[in-house]
C-alpha cells in the first residue's frame, strides 16, 4: 500500500493531481482545500495517501496532512459515506471544524459540503460522536470557545475537558459542554468550567 508520496507537482485536473515521484506519475484524488493549496507545477509537493485497492482499479486520494488522512478514513465509517462524501466533506471543512461540528452536533456545518444532505449530515455528526479519538488535532483541543478559536492544551478549557473525560463522559459530551458554557464564562478558571460543564452535561 502507498501511504506518503514525495515529489513535485506534474499537473492538475478540477480534483486530481499527478505528483511525478522520481519520473514515475501518480494519479491522485484530493479535496478542494488541497487542490486551493497546492505549488505551482514543477515545485516540490508531499502527500499523506490513502490507498484504495478493487478488482479493476487502484484509487490514491492525497492529503496534506495525516490528521486530513484519519478523518477521510473515520467519515466512510458512517453509513452512505464513501469517498467522493468524505472528500467533499473535507473539502470545505479543517479537521478542526470537522471536529468542532461533531463535538457541536452542528449538521449545519456539514451539510455546507457539496453533495452532502441534512440526513447523511445527521448521521455523520451522531455516529462520530463518541468515534473522534479525543477531538485531538495537531496538539490542539478542537472545540470551540468564543467563536471558532481552538483551545490549546495548557488552557483552562482544554485542562476542564480532561478533568470531565476522567470523570466518565466521553470526549464528545466533555468538549461539548465546555465550548457551551466557555462561550458564556469568558476568562472562567478551569474549576468554575469544571462545575459549570457539570450542570450543563446533567440538563
Amino acid at each position: 500500500m502507498i501511504g506518503k508520496l514525495r515529489g513535485v507537482l506534474d499537473s492538475a485536473g478540477k480534483d486530481w493531481i499527478i505528483i511525478d515521484v522520481g519520473g514515475v506519475g501518480y494519479e491522485v484524488a484530493c479535496p478542494a482545500r488541497v487542490m486551493a493549496r497546492l505549488p505551482a507545477p514543477g515545485q516540490p509537493l508531499t502527500l499523506a495517501i490513502e490507498t484504495h485497492v478493487r478488482e479493476d482499479a487502484i484509487k490514491l486520494y492525497g492529503f496534506l496532512s495525516e490528521a486530513e488522512r484519519s478523518w477521510f478514513r473515520l467519515l466512510q465509517n458512517v453509513q452512505g459515506v464513501g469517498a467522493k462524501v468524505a472528500l467533499s466533506v473535507l473539502g470545505v471543512l479543517e479537521p478542526k471544524d470537522l471536529a468542532n461540528a461533531i463535538a457541536l452536533q452542528d449538521k449545519a456545518q456539514v451539510a455546507r459540503a457539496p453533495g452532502v444532505g441534512p440526513k447523511v449530515a445527521q448521521r455523520i455528526v451522531s455516529e462520530l460522536r463518541d468515534k473522534a479519538p479525543g477531538l485531538m488535532v495537531s496538539g490542539e483541543i478542537a472545540q470551540v470557545v468564543n467563536g471558532r478559536a481552538p483551545v490549546s492544551q495548557s488552557s483552562p478549557g482544554a485542562d476542564a475537558v480532561s478533568a470531565l473525560i476522567n470523570l466518565g463522559y466521553s470526549a464528545a459530551e466533555a468538549s461539548g459542554a465546555i465550548a457551551t458554557v466557555s462561550a458564556r464564562a469568558e476568562g472562567a478558571r478551569t474549576e468554575e468550567l469544571i462545575r459549570l460543564g457539570l450542570k450543563e452535561l446533567a440538563r
